[in-house]
Parts: structure tokens; sequence; C-alpha cells
């Protein structure tokens, strides 16, 4: 303590120091309330077509479906934790899925920035810098959309899908990590913010494009389960089409209502419409249950490991 400085000045400095981290926890508890009350709003609204959904499925096939969205939800956040080493920011796993599953809860609240704002948040308390938070969570975008597509090409079919060929080379070219750090220096310098110490490399980016390609595979065995009559192969594309057109819809919470329709339409040569229609709806609640399991059991683990 400085000769000149009186301990009533030092206590006052130190509440102020203190006061913005308690202000944090305290958003941070409302915005994971509101969270599950937009969940649990989903749940509810479309509990009808739940149970009529759910009411044709078998208890393993379920138990089935829950596990294989685990595993496609850990594949997601290992893309992500893959991003954010590359940029300069390992994290422990248990930290890396608190960040990433508690934040992507904010995908039920309407607005597209609320995931990316809570990982900054508490990836600041872990010491990852906000623009690199920021990095990682818009790089995921156009990793999962290119590896989508791509899966859905080789899944069903280049003759009834090769329109979308159309957008493979813009993300391809996104993909490329002297294109990505240039946007990423770019977007910087105009928001007057300090550039990433480290750029993404190459290496890194492939490392996120397998875990990504991981992802599809487990999402595709979770749609297999509730709807099995196109078989495995054609799952794995059917989920990955309708969640790359549920994704560009920025304004809708996790793409609700969109993801569905493209659902029905590309089930319908193998399911009827009603059918088709309870499969979108069981595929949506389990992915559902799924962010909250994974959410949950990431918070506990994270606790755990710092006591």
């Amino acid at each position: 303590m400085k000769a000149e400085e009186s301990p009533a000045a030092v206590t006052g400095e130190v509440l102020r120091r203190r006061r913005p981290r308690g202000a944090r926890g305290l958003v941070r508890v409302v915005f994971l309330l509101v969270a599950l009350g937009f969940g649990g709003w989903a749940v509810a609204r479309e509990w009808d077509g739940v149970v009529a959904g759910f009411a044709r499925l078998s208890v393993p096939a379920l138990a089935g479906s829950l596990v294989a969205v685990v595993a496609a939800l850990l594949g997601a956040m290992l893309t992500w934790r893959t991003l954010l080493a590359d940029l300069g920011s390992p994290l422990p796993l248990r930290p890396a899925a608190k960040v990433f599953f508690v934040g992507q809860l904010g995908k039920y609240i309407p607005g597209a920035l609320w995931p990316v704002l809570a990982q900054m948040e508490m990836g600041r308390d872990l010491g990852v810098p906000r623009a690199r938070s920021a990095a990682a969570f818009f790089l995921m975008m156009p990793v999962q959309l290119a590896t989508g597509l791509l899966v859905t090409l080789g899944t069903l079919g280049w003759d009834r899908y090769g329109w979308l060929l159309l957008a493979l080379p813009a993300l391809l070219v996104l993909l490329e990590p002297k294109v990505i750090n240039a946007v990423i220096a770019f977007g910087l310098r105009k928001l007057k913010r300090e550039p990433l110490e480290r750029p993404l490399t190459r290496r890194g980016m492939l490392a996120a494009l397998g875990w990504a390609l991981a992802g599809w595979i487990a999402y595709g065995v979770h749609l297999y389960f509730v709807v099995p009559q196109g078989g495995l192969v054609f799952a794995v594309g059917a989920f990955a089409l309708s969640w790359c057109l549920g994704i560009l819809t920025f304004v809708v919470p996790a793409g609700a209502g969109v993801r569905e329709v493209a659902m029905v339409a590309v089930l319908a040569p193998h399911v009827s419409g009603g059918a088709a229609i309870a499969v979108a709806l069981s595929s949506r609640i389990v992915i559902i249950v799924g962010d909250l399991i994974c959410a949950g059991l990431a918070g506990i683990a994270a606790r755990r490991s710092s006591v």
C-alpha cells in the first residue's frame, strides 16, 4: 500500500473492484433463468405435437436418440474449443464445456447475440480475451455450414441437391485461414480493438472441421433412432440440410420452426406428412433436452473441479 493512501481509500478501491464482478454474477443468473424459461416455454408450446410424436417411439429409441444428441453437442463444443485454442486460448475440458454449453442456452432467447455475449463474459473470467471468444464463436458458423452442406451433398445425392454447390465456393473461401485472419483483423480495426495476438492456422481449421463432421454423424444417428425408414445415411443428410437452413434464420430463436419445415420437406419421400411433423417435433424436443443436460452436467463438473 502506498504511503499517501489511507485505509479508507484502499477499502473503497477494493469495493469498486468487487462491484462490477458482483454485477456480472447477477447478469449471469438472470441470463440463465431467462434462457431456461424460454427453453421450458419451447417444450410447453409444442407439447401436443411432442406427445403425438413420442407415442410411437420406444424407450430405447428415445434413449439412443438423446445419447446421440449429447455426442453431437460434444462435437460442437470440441469444434469451438479447437478454434479457441488455435487462436491462443486453450482451455481445459471442463471449463470449456461450461462456457460453451451454458452460453449456448442463449440461443433460445430471441436475438442472435446472446450466446456469444454469454461466452465472452464467462470466458473473460478464464483469461480469454473477449475478441478471441467472439472470433471463435462466429467462426463456428462457416465451419458448420460448410461441413453440413458437404454432408448433404454426399448423403442425399448431387442430382437433387446439387444447387447447394452455389454456396460452397464462398464458404470454402471463408474457411481459408489467411482470409479469416484478414477479415478478423479488419473487423477489430473498425471496432478500434487490439488485433488478435495469434492468427488461425490451417492445422487448427482442419481439426475443427473434423470435429464438425463427427458432430453431423452423431446428429444423423439421433434422427435415425426417431425415423429409421430412410436409413442412417439418409438421416445424416436430412438433419444436416434442415439444420443448415434453420441456422440461416438469425432472428428466430435456435431456428425454431424453420428447421422443422425443412425436415418435413426432406422426409417427405419416406414418411407421410403427419408422421414427418411428429418426427421433426420429436427431434426438436430431444435436442432441447440435450442442451439442458449438457449445460447442467458441464456446470456441475466445472464446479467440482474448482473445489
